[in-house]
């Protein structure tokens, strides 16, 4: 299976949800959100950092549960445009 390279929408998009996660996160350690959401401090440094641009389905819903997200929050903010998070 090939994976097709990333947009830079998604490329984008990628690195608002990061953002987002590490605000959320505030002054709580990464290994007690990644511990307590079921996924590897390695994977939430890397969400976080924007590395993993698209990440499963399932890892952002356990990480937005610990966090407090609703994954309608969540997606509200990473849908924004460049345009729109610059006013």
């Amino acid at each position: 299976m090939v994976r097709l390279p990333l947009t830079p929408h998604e490329i984008e998009r990628g690195e608002r949800l990061g953002a987002l996660l590490r605000r959320a996160r505030g002054d709580r350690s990464m290994l007690e959100i990644a511990l307590t959401a079921g996924v590897s401090p390695e994977t939430l440094r890397k969400i976080e950092s924007g590395r993993v641009a698209t990440p499963a389905f399932p890892t952002i819903a356990a990480i937005a549960g610990v966090l407090g997200l609703s994954l309608d929050e969540i997606w509200a903010a990473i849908s924004e445009s460049a345009s729109e998070l610059a006013s």
